[in-house]
């Protein structure tokens, strides 16, 4: 990429210095240069290089968030807890880069001097437009691309010097292959000193050799750039060249190709093609034209595109993204086509809902991950109108499922926050605004912030009397009766709610349906001794099982493994919760695995296996930590867990117990699960279990267990495979009777443990 002495440069500031920020105009190539040092420098972080790409992020309240989320670290508090940052990144040797920091300066500069102050070994790399201002930061202004003297004479031997020249040469090369056999180099120089060197109007400059003679372009361009500079004297010299560079790309594009590209400003993070038919279509722009004008924008660099995914996706660099932003504000057509953007995203929000308690999780769950810049985009823009905070809280609460996925539950709290401040008391969709904020609370284990958000639900349900609103109450009080250890209550209460919400047209008031009643339900009476909770756990199962997600599927086997545990049968036990951790392994649930080894600690305890128990406590202990979460908010759990603990301090004693401990907390994610699985590949202690092999199965049962595995059921097994439905359930018990086992579950846990284990993270 040239710039061998700014890159040489940079890896020497970085071994010294905690905080670096890489300034200079848009276009000069800040991003590009962050990341190549980023990368030279990979080998210095043990830990790892993570960039958080902060273009597409508008609110500062969400740039710890926007950090965690990059570093996979997922914090359950109602805010963004640097302390849980800090604790992910305490001892590692790690480097942070920030890029686009200039629209968040403040923010970013907070952020980084508190971040450098907790942890020793962590150091940021910032891009942005102007110093961030903090007392450990280092500036280092990046400069445009080098250029000849004006009175050099270029040649083809001595023209390879000037980095500006030889992004050109490649640029047109690889437009136009034919560009380089006899190059015109007095042409290309004369484009770069326009355009001081600055490798996006270079490119854009580029492009146009397709079409333009050099002599074309530059006369062109110099045109422009005399007539665009005109009225921005106060800028920055070369932010004028700069946008004067854009202005002329825009201005060389069809009136449909301009249109198209201000209406694709809505978009962040990138955008496929439904979404762009969906927002940019009509008033003078057909659904049938836009491929063809995508495919324009990206010949003339406007646009990016990535063809790895299951869809082509699009963008577009802020800085041309920014300028279209511009045109349309001023164009009196922004409101329209923010609106078609709130409306698309909206639906792709329910969509995600509707397919979230299906086979279909993990594609709905990887769909909203992708476009989560968007659906950012369209709640900043709904909640900040009066008029449109019913669709951004219906966003809010159709993204349940990514929410809890990710551990996302302080941003979606914030957003709530933000609907219910814009809602009048008497709205009708205040009720489920607080009651969402309810069920988030409690799942975090916030009994303090939980209890006066129930109160108001109750209040309003008795007011408008509305039976499905008096059902959610019983439901919140009864899982927050859970959480108090009022395990009678709380049986009481939930056994009232699933009947309710037994079927599935209760989606829309329990985001998994009828499996949050019946899941809790289980939980309390396992915990409370009732003799009905055995029945209730295998219903919990045999709910999520019919549904096939795979999420709920790995917590309702976890629900059978505690009531086994309480119940005295810790081998049958330890089976249920190992398989629960292989299933969640595949589906990315983390909050899942924390329980699953907390609770296998447990049961190990009980074993008396005391040295790999402790370090199970201290595995489940550095999760908890690393995702935010507070045991002392779960009272089942957290007695359970003083008495594993107490009973493992007694056995091994203080010294003991603390060693092991600590080995269990050093352990990363994928190494406690590994351990927890007493896998014998990574585990020195632990046993050889016997393993079903792969080819006691025929080719097409193979088939039909992977198919198993990821969700599908015998139905649509049948159809995806051509063969009949009997057939179908013919291959499925063959796959039982071979195996040994007794569900499609074991088929799962198996399938992925010996066949084809999922990806590590």
């Amino acid at each position: 990429m040239g710039r061998r002495r700014e890159v040489a440069d940079l890896r020497r500031l970085l071994a010294s210095t905690r905080l670096l920020t890489l300034t200079g105009p848009g276009g000069v190539g800040k991003t590009r240069l962050a990341v190549h040092v980023a990368a030279r420098t990979r080998r210095a972080f043990s830990d790892g290089v993570w960039l958080v790409q902060l273009a597409s992020l508008q609110d500062a309240n969400l740039l710890g968030r926007a950090v965690a989320e990059v570093l996979g670290v997922r914090d359950k508090g109602s805010r963004f807890s640097m302390e849980t940052l800090a604790d992910h990144l305490r001892d590692r040797r790690t480097l942070l880069v920030l890029d686009n920091c200039e629209h968040l300066v403040d923010a970013c500069a907070a952020f980084a001097d508190e971040l450098i102050r907790a942890v020793p070994e962590v150091r940021i790399l910032a891009t942005s437009r102007e110093a961030l201002g903090v007392p450990a930061e280092v500036r280092y202004v990046v400069p445009p691309l080098s250029l000849p003297p004006d009175d050099q004479c270029l040649t083809a031997e001595n023209a390879g010097r000037y980095e500006a020249v030889t992004l050109f040469m490649e640029r047109a090369k690889a437009i136009d292959p034919s560009f380089g056999r006899a190059p015109d180099h007095r042409g290309v120089a004369r484009i770069c000193r326009l355009v001081d060197g600055i490798p996006l109007a270079i490119e854009l400059a580029a492009v146009q050799s397709r079409v333009l003679s050099l002599d074309q372009i530059a006369d062109r361009l110099g045109d422009h750039l005399g007539v665009l500079t005109r009225g921005y004297r106060t800028s920055v010299p070369r932010h004028r060249t700069l946008r004067a560079a854009v202005a002329w790309s825009f201005e060389l594009c069809s009136p449909r190709e301009r249109l198209l590209w201000q209406r694709l400003t809505v978009f962040s993070g990138g955008f496929d093609l439904d979404a762009a038919e969906e927002v940019c279509a009509g008033d003078g722009l057909a659904r049938e034209d836009l491929l063809p004008l995508l495919a324009a924008l990206i010949d003339k660099s406007v646009l990016t595109h990535d063809n790895t995914g299951p869809q082509a996706r699009y963008g577009m660099l802020e800085l041309l993204r920014q300028y279209g932003a511009e045109r349309l504000a001023g164009s009196g057509s922004q409101a329209d086509v923010r609106r078609r953007h709130l409306d698309h995203f909206r639906r792709l929000a329910e969509r995600a809902q509707a397919s979230w308690f299906t086979a279909l999780q993990a594609d709905s769950y990887s769909s909203v991950v992708r476009e989560m810049p968007n659906f950012r985009a369209a709640l900043e823009y709904a909640l900040s109108d009066p008029d449109q905070a019913g669709t951004g809280l219906r966003i809010v609460t159709r993204l349940y499922g990514y929410w809890v996925h990710f551990g996302g539950f302080s941003e979606a709290r914030h957003w709530l926050d933000r609907a219910v401040r814009r809602m009048r008391d008497a709205d009708p969709a205040r009720f489920g605004a607080l009651a969402t904020q309810a069920l988030f609370a409690l799942m975090q284990g916030e009994v303090e912030a939980a209890v006066p958000l129930i109160d108001e639900c109750r209040a309003l349900a008795r007011e408008r009397r509305d039976r499905g609103e008096r059902a959610m109450v019983t439901f919140l009080s009864g899982r927050l009766a859970l959480l108090l250890g009022d395990y009678r209550g709380a049986v009481r209460q939930l056994e009232e709610t699933v009947d309710r919400y037994g079927t599935a047209a209760a989606g829309d008031d329990v985001p998994q349906g009828p499996f949050l009643p019946i899941f809790y339900l289980a939980l309390a009476a396992a915990f409370g001794g009732d003799p009905r909770a055995a029945a209730f756990a295998a219903r919990c199962r045999k709910t999520a099982e019919d549904a096939g997600a795979q999420g709920e599927i790995s917590m309702g086997v976890w629900v059978e493994g505690m009531e086994r545990w309480l119940a005295g049968e810790t081998e049958r036990a330890l089976e249920l919760i190992r398989a629960s951790i292989r299933i969640g392994r595949t589906t990315g649930y983390r909050y899942g695995a924390a329980w699953n080894i907390e609770s296998l600690a447990w049961a190990t305890a009980a074993q008396g296996r005391d040295d790999r128990a402790a370090r199970l406590l201290g595995a489940a202990t550095s999760i908890r930590r690393a995702l935010g979460l507070s045991l002392p908010g779960f009272h089942a759990y957290a007695v359970a867990h003083d008495e594993a603990e107490a009973a493992l301090r007694a056995g091994l004693g203080d010294t003991g117990f603390e060693e092991a401990f600590e080995r269990g907390a050093g352990l990363d994610f994928d190494e406690a699960v590994t351990y927890a699985l007493e896998e014998p590949e990574n585990d020195a202690d632990a046993t050889v279990r016997p393993r079903a092999e792969p080819a006691e199965l025929t080719p097409r049962e193979l088939e039909v267990a992977g198919l198993i595995a990821r969700g599908v059921r015998n139905k649509e097994i049948a159809a995806r495979l051509v063969i009949s439905p009997r057939t179908a359930e013919g291959h499925v018990e063959h796959i039982l009777t071979k195996l040994g086992f007794t569900s499609r579950t074991q088929i799962v846990a198996w399938y992925f443990d010996h066949v084809a284990p999922p990806p590590q993270e």
